[in-house]
């Protein structure tokens, strides 16, 4: 909870926009994927695990700004939001995005 109370909004849709069009069905926003990417590697959550925490726990619905009763996604989703960041060349955007905020907090030197 307290990455969304002190972080804010980490990941931009905007920051992504190069991978993920604005044509198609809507998706769920790369910035919450992102998030959820990191969060996933925090904890050591498989994709399944992931998306199970995403779908039934509390604990990852507050900061990634969910209502309580938000379906979640498939665990294929993250599988595919990190295929494209990769195919795009943005595999070291999230990284690179969360130690920018974390400096500019003085989190990390």
């Amino acid at each position: 909870m307290r990455v969304r109370d002190e972080l804010g909004e980490l990941f931009a849709d905007a920051e992504f926009a190069e991978a993920f069009g604005a044509r198609g069905r809507p998706g769920w926003s790369p910035g919450q994927l992102a998030l959820v990417t990191v969060l996933q590697f925090t904890e050591n959550l498989t994709d399944r695990a992931a998306a199970h925490r995403v779908r039934y726990g509390t604990d990852l619905k507050y900061p990634l700004g969910l209502e309580l009763d938000d379906p979640g996604f498939d665990a294929s989703v993250l599988s595919e939001f990190r295929t494209r960041l990769v195919e795009h060349g943005m595999e070291e955007k999230v990284l690179d995005l969360l130690l920018t905020a974390l400096k500019d907090r003085g989190l990390v030197t």
